[in-house]
């Protein structure tokens, strides 16, 4: 296969995983939209599209190896097959966070739901998704690493859910297993962002060879900030 022929095909592979970043990222945010508006329907689809998502993200990333095995690319070539397979294997997780948070639908109220505005919060982590996915699409390296500076105000948030529920749960009327599912949505929108993170990571590889580490929050550091 000629130099131009491999190209087209990582270009052709790469258009793939934008089009599933894209279906992953609504599937999430109508995940938390499901659980606001505590909708049946919306919940049954959400979990159609995520399998759907599911098959996708399996015959990418065997299109993917047969590439490798096959056409056995070097350098730069190499670098945005590897790329594409990690991102892929980030979406993965972000489709099993839509999953996570409609098994939360039966434990929590719309009021405290409400309360929480996870909603909006979610929709700042899709962006941060979208925004990387972006950035691997035009080579910018830069914008991957605004995406990394944008994961700070995610983690912020969380910490303040985390502080608000352990104070709620001092309250001797409080609904402790509805904090408890407040708390676990809170978790998957920064896992989200976790992953938004890995992906503007995984972008600036490509572009530079730079590896860039991505550090989680521990329980320590969430009772201590």
């Amino acid at each position: 296969m000629s130099e131009r022929q491999v190209h087209v095909l990582i270009k052709e592979l790469s258009q793939v995983l934008v089009q599933l970043s894209d279906k992953v990222v609504d599937n999430f945010l109508d995940a938390l939209h499901a659980v606001k508006h505590q909708g049946e329907h919306g919940t049954r689809q959400i979990r159609i599209i995520e399998n759907e998502i599911d098959t996708e993200e399996i015959n990418l990333e065997e299109r993917c190896l047969a590439f490798l095995a096959t056409k056995q690319p070097v350098a730069k070539d190499l670098r945005a097959i590897v790329t594409v397979i990690k991102i892929n294997d980030d979406l993965k997780h972000i489709g099993a966070l839509a999953f996570q948070i409609i098994d939360r639908l039966p434990e929590i109220s719309s009021e405290m739901l409400e309360s929480f505005e996870f909603e909006n919060i979610g929709m700042h982590a899709g962006e941060m998704v979208k925004k990387s996915i972006e950035a691997f699409i035009s080579n910018d390296s830069i914008l991957a690493r605004r995406v990394n500076a944008m994961d700070e105000a995610i983690d912020s948030i969380h910490r303040k859910v985390f502080k608000r529920v352990t104070a709620l749960m001092k309250s001797p009327d409080s609904d402790v297993d509805q904090l408890i599912a407040a708390l676990s949505i809170s978790r998957y929108i920064e896992r989200m962002a976790d992953h938004a993170t890995r992906i503007a990571g995984e972008v600036v590889f490509l572009v530079t060879g730079e590896i860039v580490r991505h550090t989680e929050w521990s329980y320590e550091q969430l009772i201590t900030t």
